[in-house]
């Protein structure tokens, strides 16, 4: 098999004891596995939760925080034991570990997202272990955001990742959640991750984390867009788990993908950008932008909403009010709101050359696109 980026997510659960300490043994078979596909020359990252289930019980609360306040301090407790733990443990394999907090911010922002980017893969060009995290002593919105199966998935859009690896306790994914459902029955592959598949999820999670199984298929779904195949299911004890569900021979659920990979231009414009505006096209605009893949011109934008500079990403519909896809502006909104409407000779003859593209098709991405 030859060398792939391998994205491993442990979620809290699967980390912590009864208690939500730390369980070292749970550690130590993690880092088991991974160090065995290290030693197999895969570039391996781990995105870890257990940083707020391993230190609440330091604040002396009773049970896992509830109030913003309680998970920011509880975090900031435990990642530090988290990472101490991680670090010994690798460390008896001749590994080191790096560790890397981020948030929703470093991937929406594009020269953090650049950033991200070129410190993961330095760290791994030099053999080390990225443990990734999110901030969560001092994220409020990110903390609420799943048991870090999200932020898993876009890192391994970010590294273009051949596998996401998302860790539970349940060996796969059910029909239903078969802690309440006993008929349930597993599900050994997933084509597409459908939305009725999704509201068939329960929205359960344990004591100590704070993701469930329909958290994991809205991941899966993500990386999926990102051209990145994901497996679902239970750690077992052998050195050799991970390399097995590389192989195809887990028994936990395979969720394939037969996309490209998208360029990460692409992938932040199309899911990581915030978007600064609304353009409302009109149906010759959305037939060139659609079936034509042509470029957005001004004379097919009906209205502007919204403040925006050119360079920003805005987001485009239709006069039913339906999202297109979004892309780079050209133009500012105080601009377009002039020129919306004209042909390119009208332009020019007013205002002189201006882009002759609101938005160049290479900066455009469509919402049938999953990542979307």
């Amino acid at each position: 098999m030859s060398k792939q980026t391998i994205i491993v997510k442990i979620g809290s659960s699967s980390l912590t004891k009864q208690s939500g300490e730390v369980s070292v043994d749970k550690l130590r078979q993690a880092v088991k596995h991974v160090s065995f596909l290290k030693r197999m020359k895969h570039r391996v990252v781990i995105v870890s939760s257990g940083a707020i289930a391993s230190g609440f019980h330091l604040l002396r609360l009773s049970g896992r925080p509830q109030s913003i306040r309680e998970k920011q301090a509880a975090a900031a407790v435990g990642q530090g034991i988290l990472i101490q733990h991680y670090r010994e443990l690798f460390q008896e394999s001749g590994m080191e570990i790096a560790q890397v907090l981020l948030n929703r911010s470093d991937f929406s922002h594009r020269q953090r997202y650049m950033n991200a980017l070129n410190t993961l893969d330095l760290l791994l060009e030099r053999d080390l272990v990225p443990v990734i995290n999110e901030n969560d002593s001092v994220a409020v919105e990110e903390i609420r955001w799943g048991d870090n199966d999200f932020l898993a998935a876009q890192v391994a859009g970010l590294l273009q990742a051949e596998w996401l690896v998302l860790v539970t306790e349940a060996d796969g994914v059910y029909t239903r959640d078969p802690d309440l459902h006993p008929e349930a029955e597993p599900i050994p592959f997933i084509n597409t991750v459908s939305e009725e598949l999704l509201k068939r999820m329960d929205a359960t999670h344990s004591k100590f984390g704070t993701g469930g199984m329909r958290s994991k298929l809205e991941a899966a779904r993500h990386a999926a867009g990102f051209g990145t195949n994901v497996y679902v299911g239970k750690a077992k004890p052998e050195e050799t788990w991970l390399q097995t569900v590389l192989h195809g021979e887990g028994t936990g659920t395979y969720i394939g993908t037969k996309e490209l990979p998208p360029s990460r231009k692409h992938q932040w414009i199309g899911f990581h950008s915030e978007i600064s505006g609304r353009l409302t096209i009109d149906d010759g605009a959305e037939r060139a932008l659609e079936r034509e893949h042509r470029s957005l011109l001004p004379c097919g934008v009906l209205s502007v909403d919204g403040e925006f500079a050119a360079g920003d990403v805005v987001e485009v519909v239709n006069t039913n009010g339906t999202a297109l896809g979004r892309g780079v502006v050209n133009y500012s909104s105080r601009m377009l709101d002039q020129t919306k409407g004209l042909q390119t000779q009208d332009i020019v003859a007013r205002w002189g050359r201006l882009s002759e593209e609101v938005i160049h098709r290479d900066n455009w991405v469509s919402a049938t696109h999953h990542f979307v």
